[in-house]
């Protein structure tokens, strides 16, 4: 239901004006987070169509935060084991991107 909405919200949006997201979640795993990888692509590729993608890297400052008040020790990575190599991956598809293409 919440995909079918979000998918409403993008679609009314689509090449008309602006929509500025931020997730900490990679692209190749929207279809799980959604719960549906059909409407997931279809939010992505209206999305992506006329986008630019800042993709930050690092820890993010509430990391950093716990780490500073003992919460988190260095040896304890903050990772997202269903994250992929993001940059080898068609965000729309799913699929690897040709050599030639990137």
């Amino acid at each position: 239901m919440a995909a079918n909405l979000f998918f409403q919200l993008v679609s009314r949006r689509y090449e008309k004006g602006a929509i500025l997201i931020t997730s900490n979640q990679s692209l190749t795993v929207w279809g799980e987070v959604f719960g549906d990888r059909v409407i997931a692509t279809a939010i992505l590729d209206r999305l992506l169509h006329h986008s630019t993608i800042v993709n930050i890297k690092g820890e993010s400052y509430r990391l950093k935060e716990k780490r500073k008040a003992g919460l988190l020790t260095r040896s304890e990575p903050f990772t997202d084991p269903a994250v992929r190599d993001p940059d080898r991956l068609n965000a729309v598809t799913l699929a690897p991107i040709p050599e030639a293409d990137r």
